[in-house]
């Protein structure tokens, strides 16, 4: 089954989404970290695909940011480089800025999709209108979710639930014409 397709199975519930949320490592990076400097701290890897998809969505009006129990120089620069609506970072219970979320854009759970690959991502996943991970999780994570991607942890798979948002509600990239 390709991508629209999924979207199709999928339409009622990524319609209503108005938030996106994901998680960092393990979701927008491959969930490696490695020490780089006291100046930088622990450093990742991004993929460029996922970035793109999310200036996308946030061109189309919906809300999309971070919710990640990590928190570095790194993370810090990736969320200011895409300009993500918002970035809650350092803090594995994710509880408070799901609720947060909620109250600042005045949305319902069922209009937010969240993707995450941890435990501690799991209230998250349940709660959230639509929720997605990686192939590459746990079972207990794997077993909660909505939707479980093709593409691995930072290999374009945030880019792949992007995708079905846009296929589900229409969301075309902007072309200029020559």
């Amino acid at each position: 089954m390709n991508l629209r397709e999924i979207a199709k199975k999928h339409e009622t519930k990524l319609k209503k989404i108005k938030v996106l949320a994901f998680d960092l490592d393990g979701i927008l990076t491959n969930a490696h970290v490695w020490w780089a400097s006291e100046e930088v701290g622990f450093n990742r890897t991004f993929n460029i695909y996922d970035g793109y998809g999310l200036k996308l969505l946030m061109k189309a009006g919906l809300k999309v940011g971070v919710i990640t129990g990590g928190n570095s120089v790194s993370v810090q620069k990736r969320t200011e480089q895409l300009g993500v609506n918002f970035c809650y970072a350092g803090n594995e219970d994710k509880r408070s800025a799901f609720l947060d979320l909620l109250k600042k854009y005045n949305v319902e759970a069922d209009e937010v999709l969240y993707m995450g690959d941890e435990l501690f991502d799991i209230p998250l996943l349940k709660k959230a209108g639509f929720s997605a991970t990686v192939p590459n999780t746990c079972d207990e994570v794997l077993e909660c979710v909505d939707y479980v991607t093709k593409r691995r942890s930072g290999d374009g798979c945030a880019r792949e639930v992007i995708d079905l948002v846009r296929y589900a509600q229409g969301i075309e990239p902007e072309q200029e014409n020559f």
